[in-house]
């Protein structure tokens, strides 16, 4: 039967209203003109076209990634305490992850001078980010150590994502250029010797695990992220079944300490399918609809 006039309508408009809902809630008000800045701006890239970071940071993976990544980075007590006391994740967690994503963006595909400009208004912000632990360590947010492992494990994050829910997961030596790429962006930010492969990615992450214990922001953390997430409730199932395939990717140690389940079985048969699925459904949204042939 020959598809009518509505059959071939309704799909595009669901696609083009559900990716626009998506993007302003990452994107931000904003988010359209940023976009246009970021993309069609004419200059030198940090990044060429066939680098492997922007396969990585311009898949729908991120979503997985970035929660991930977040569960993680909260087990360091002075990464969490300063992002508790200053970030605004908690009374402002679009903004924040309008910021990020923006940072992201900008940093991953827009020209050599607004990366760098990005790069110095974050130094800038941790400059003056200061405080103490509820143990009464002294922190501080420009700390090239604790830059370290807020990069190491927002890389690893994004990369263990990818490699499970990624459109077109790369090869080996792939991911070892992703790694090597995102310590530029490392370096920039102040970071002293970020790792440059996957080999030295694992070796930094593990020489911080005698640092890592959860504390109460890291509880609360996580149970904003997993139990009370500022999302509409149409769209919780969604969110849900994207947060369960971030946790399933925690290591068993993170989630011993954040006390998050590990059931293999279940994760396996229900929770990675539904991650693709939920994946899939975002890529498709954001995607650029196919183009009408004449």
């Amino acid at each position: 039967m020959e598809a009518g006039p509505e059959a071939t309508v309704r799909p595009s408009g669901l696609r083009a209203r559900l990716g626009a809902e998506i993007f302003a809630r990452v994107a931000g008000p904003d988010g359209a003109a940023t976009r246009a800045r970021i993309h069609r701006t004419p200059g030198e890239r940090w990044f060429g076209p066939q680098d492997p970071i922007r396969t990585v940071h311009g898949d729908a993976s991120m979503f997985v990634g970035g929660l991930r990544a977040l569960l993680l980075q909260s087990l360091h007590p002075s990464a969490m305490a300063a992002v508790a006391a200053h970030s605004g994740f908690r009374g402002d967690p679009w903004g924040r992850l309008q910021r990020t994503s923006t940072f992201l963006a900008v940093t991953t595909f827009g020209t050599a001078a607004d990366a760098q400009q990005a790069v110095d208004r974050v130094r800038a912000v941790h400059r003056r980010i200061r405080g103490t632990t509820a143990s009464g360590t002294l922190y501080w947010a420009g700390d090239p150590h604790l830059l370290c492992w807020v990069h190491a494990a927002e890389v690893d994050s994004f990369l263990r994502a990818h490699q499970l829910y990624g459109a077109e997961p790369l090869r080996p030596d792939g991911y070892d250029a992703y790694v090597a790429s995102t310590a530029r962006i490392a370096r920039a930010l102040g970071v002293a010797d970020p790792p440059r492969d996957r080999a030295e990615l694992a070796r930094c992450l593990d020489s911080y695990r005698p640092e890592l214990a959860a504390g109460a922001d890291a509880f609360e953390a996580a149970r904003f992220l997993l139990l009370h997430p500022p999302v509409p409730l149409p769209a919780r199932p969604a969110y849900g079944m994207l947060a369960a395939a971030a946790v399933s990717l925690l290591p068993g140690w993170a989630r011993a300490e954040l006390r998050l389940p590990e059931l293999p079985v279940l994760e396996a048969a229900v929770v990675r399918p539904a991650g693709r699925a939920v994946t899939g459904l975002v890529r498709w949204a954001m995607a650029p609809p196919p183009a009408t042939a004449q």
